[in-house]
This record gives structure tokens, C-alpha cells and sequence, in this order.
């Protein structure tokens, strides 16, 4: 069946804001997923005043494969007032490399903020839903086609919706990645579990993460708690299935949790862009995961989905009240030179620090765990006091560098 009309197009799960009292012959902005980058997304166009619809292919809550952490950038990138569903707040650091030479660094102040991203997800998705988005889930688009200043998706039922706009964050194994033409030049394997714990070892770990830099070049792991339960996982680059998933056995075993049954195990893959892939076609613009923007080094993608999200939406917004051709390419243009300014800067500096990692582990080890300055880089990158782009333009910095190269 062919809609021509959101109301058309909507199922039982669409919740319409409540001053919808016409529908659109087409949508201003879609947005597929309802992600963070796919939230913020349709929070920002929602709040430059376009007519926004959300597609989600799952039913929120819906599980996701991350650690949770929210650091600096991230919190700097929430929407005004917006308060995350946090299960804990870290101020203590334990490092191990390849599970020895342990080492506990504190803070006086929070760190890091855990949250669980199913309810993280569905709180964001709410805000933009309460700004005015509209949201149906359950539907994932099969297909993305231009025509005369219009998108048209096609659903996996045979339904259309169209748009003068349209922000893909449907990951990077997504259609949009796959429309738009982004490639991806670095893509690691992470595997996890969540594992319910006791009262008493949910305690030991209250307020404290722990990262282990591991076996394999470029690997690390982590333990991240969230009340009663341990978010679990390690990572490394794709092609070392066996030697990962035996990295996460060893792991857990070494922390004594081996005799605790996951309540989940998955696995999924980060793909990190190609520095010149594009960014838009079109009318189509992607973000987050669907962009391939995630920091090299330690894989981290929430800062990278909140900002590029908020970026991609006002530029949809923009995009969705303009006519021509060129209009359309200037403002695809304008996106992509925004995010290579910010997060573009920020990856290339991750990926000059991935190589180090590789190389020099137990330099890097030594550095953050023994002295002041190293700590004190730490907690300024992951409070977002500065960024590792910031640190590897200081000519002390550029030295160290020299010397790792030999």
C-alpha cells in the first residue's frame, strides 16, 4: 500500500504531537533510528520549526551493544535541560595492562556517567517526541529514492513516506550508509556481556570502571557497572575473532565473574569512515554511526552521534525549505566541512594516538597510572577540558610522537 500522508503511513506506535491538527501531504524531516545521533537529530530539526517523523526499526526500550559511558563531549552535547537516566557516576579509575600491573587513579570529581542505553535511547527519543517529532517504530526502510526535491522511502511492508529531508542513523550497516556511499576504513569487532552480580560485588564496583589494555595490538577491555549488573566487554580490530572472544573468556575470568551467567551476550562491529568519505547525497545526510563517526583510538561514538546528530538535523531543516540542486548541495557541503572542522579534527588525532596504542601499550600504561601529568590529561579528555586534537598540537606532544616512531 502507497501512503501520501504521515497519517497514512502511521501504525498504532505513532504518537503525534499534540497540535497536529492537519497532516502534511510529506514530512519536512525523517529520520531513521532513534539512536542518539537519530534523537538529536529530530530534536534539533523539531525545534527549528520543521515537521519531523522518526522511523525506527525496533520497539523502544530496545538493547544495544555499548559500554554507556557519557563523558565531557557527550554531556556538553545533551539537549538544554535534559537530564540522562544515569545508573552510576565514576570518579575512580582502575588500570591493568593484560590484566597485571594494576593501578587505581581518583578523582575529586564525576568522570564518567553510566547509563543504560535502552532507557538512554527512549529518554532522548521522548525529548524529541515532546519537541514535536513524531515517532513509529517497528518499521525499517527497504529502500531510498530522489525525485523532483523529494525523498521517498520505502518500508519493509511495501508503505512510502516521503521527505524534503532525510538524516540516516540507522548504524553503518544501515541503508543510508549504503545510499549515501560512506566507507570505512578501520572496523573493530566488540563483544560484551551484561552480567548480574550480588549485592556486595555490585558494591565494589560502585563508582569505579576498570580498563585493561590488552593481548592483542589495539584491544582494550571494560568493566563498566550499572547498579546490579556489569557491563562487560572488549574490543579490537576485525579479523581476530578467536583471539577476542578468548580475550573476553580470560577477562572475565580474571575479574572472578566467570561463575555469574550473562543475562546478554552479543557482539557488533564499529566502523570508522574513510577521512574523504562523503557525508550527504542529496537530499540524504547521515550521522553517527550511518556517518562512520566514532573516536579511532578507544571506539567511543556517543559524543561523536549527540554532536553530529544536532549538526545533521539543523542542516535537514535547512535542506527541507530549500529548491534547487544547488541549494541542496551547498548546505550537503556545509554539513560536511562542519563535522570535519570538529569530529573530523578529533578522529585524525584518535588515529595518530590508535597507532601509538599499538605499538607502545605499557608506555601508555606507565604514562596515565604513574605520572601526574598523564592523570591529569586523562580526566581533562574524558570531562571534555580538552580534546586528544588539542593536546597533539603542543609541541611537547608532537616530540613524544617523534620518539614513538623509532
Amino acid at each position: 500500500m502507497t501512503s501520501s500522508s504521515p497519517e497514512a503511513a502511521s501504525g498504532p506506535a505513532v504518537e503525534l504531537p499534540e497540535n497536529a491538527d492537519t497532516e502534511p501531504v510529506s514530512w519536512d524531516v525523517v529520520v531513521i533510528g532513534a539512536g542518539p545521533a537519530g534523537a538529536s537529530a529530530a530534536l534539533a530539526a523539531a525545534r527549528a520549526g520543521r515537521r519531523v517523523l522518526v522511523l525506527e526499526r525496533a520497539e523502544l526500550p530496545r538493547y544495544k551493544t555499548c559500554g554507556g559511558g557519557i563523558i565531557g563531549p557527550s554531556k556538553g552535547a545533551l539537549p538544554p535541560g535534559f537530564e540522562p537516566p544515569v545508573a552510576d557516576l565514576v570518579r575512580e579509575v582502575e588500570f591493568t595492562l593484560r590484566g597485571r600491573r594494576r593501578r587505581v587513579r581518583s578523582s575529586r570529581t564525576t568522570l564518567i556517567g553510566l547509563v543504560d542505553r535502552a532507557r538512554f535511547d527512549e529518554a532522548l527519543t521522548r525529548a524529541a517526541v515532546d519537541a514535536g517529532a513524531v515517532l513509529r517504530e517497528g518499521v525499517a526502510v527497504s529502500r531510498i529514492a530522489e525525485h523532483d526535491g523529494e525523498v521517498t522511502l520505502t518500508l519493509a511492508d511495501g508503505d512510502t513516506v516521503r521527505a524534503r529531508a532525510v538524516v540516516g542513523a540507522d548504524g553503518s550497516a544501515g541503508r543510508t550508509a549504503a545510499y549515501v556511499g560512506v566507507t570505512f576504513e578501520q572496523v573493530d569487532l566488540g563483544l560484551e556481556a551484561e552480567v548480574p552480580v550480588p549485592a556486595e560485588v555490585a558494591e565494589h564496583w560502585r563508582g569505579r570502571i576498570l580498563l585493561d589494555w590488552g593481548p592483542i595490538p589495539g584491544s582494550y577491555g571494560w568493566v563498566f557497572p550499572k547498579g546490579d549488573s556489569l557491563t562487560v566487554g572488549v574490543i579490537c580490530a576485525r579479523g581476530e575473532g578467536e583471539a577476542t572472544r578468548a580475550y573476553l573468556r580470560d577477562f572475565i575470568g580474571r575479574l572472578g565473574l566467570a561463575g555469574f551467567r550473562p543475562a546478554i551476550e552479543s557482539g557488533h562491529l564499529t566502523r570508522c569512515r574513510t577521512e574523504s568519505a562523503p557525508l550527504s547525497r542529496g537530499r540524504v545526510l547521515v550521522a553517527g554511526d550511518a556517518a562512520g563517526l566514532l573516536e579511532p583510538w578507544t571506539r567511543e561514538g556517543i559524543s561523536y552521534a549527540l554532536r553530529s546528530g544536532r549538526m545533521a538535523g539543523e542542516r535537514a531543516a535547512a535542506v527541507a525549505g530549500v529548491g534547487t540542486d544547488a541549494e541542496v548541495e551547498k548546505a550537503g557541503a556545509d554539513y560536511h566541512a562542519e563535522i570535519d572542522a570538529v569530529l573530523g579534527r578529533e578522529m585524525r588525532a584518535g588515529r595518530i594516538l590508535l597507532g601509538v596504542f599499538e605499538r607502545h601499550p605499557a608506555m601508555l600504561h606507565r604514562a596515565v597510572t604513574t605520572l601526574p601529568q598523564g592523570w591529569r590529561v586523562f580526566r581533562k579528555v574524558v570531562q571534555g577540558r580538552t580534546t586528544f586534537a588539542d593536546l597533539l598540537e603542543r609541541p611537547a606532544a608532537r616530540r613524544v610522537l617523534e620518539l614513538t616512531r623509532h
